[in-house]
């Protein structure tokens, strides 16, 4: 029998997003849709060199969705655009094929371990950090032109 993947810990932070604020002047913005569940999340970004300096998130999720955005805001301010990545990478690995738990500033992801066994979710799942990547890959390129 799979496990629960709504624990209260995933529910409380589904519940604790932080930065909902849209920013002024973003250096960088992407939207991302679930294709399987239509949650979305749009990622603005301000970056520092290759640092995230502040974010904006709008996040129209299902409560585990919620849960990554509510990770991906309590940590990403401060976070390398490589930091960022590899979060994304080992949240899909755990996901997808049963790999080892993150750690480090985004070691909470492990939380989200238990919605391996629901390949519908990883969609959702997945959207905070895709776009926020691909707003700081955006926001790189324009300070780069």
């Amino acid at each position: 029998m799979s496990a629960d993947p709504y624990t209260s810990e995933v529910l409380k932070l589904a519940a604790t997003i932080e930065h909902l604020e849209p920013l002024s002047d973003p250096d960088g913005v992407a939207r991302k849709t679930s294709r399987l569940c239509g949650s979305m999340i749009e990622a603005q970004v301000k970056l520092d060199g290759e640092i995230v300096s502040d974010l904006g998130l709008v996040v129209e999720a299902c409560a585990l969705g919620q849960a990554a955005a509510s990770i991906l805001s309590h940590h990403a301010i401060g976070a390398s655009v490589a930091e960022i990545k590899a979060a994304r990478d080992v949240l899909h690995a755990m996901l997808k094929q049963d790999g080892p738990d993150p750690d480090g500033r985004f070691g909470d992801l492990k939380l989200l371990r238990a919605a391996k066994d629901y390949p519908m979710r990883h969609g959702s799942l997945m959207l905070a950090f895709e776009a926020a990547l691909e707003a700081s890959e955006a926001a790189l390129a324009r300070a780069a032109s």
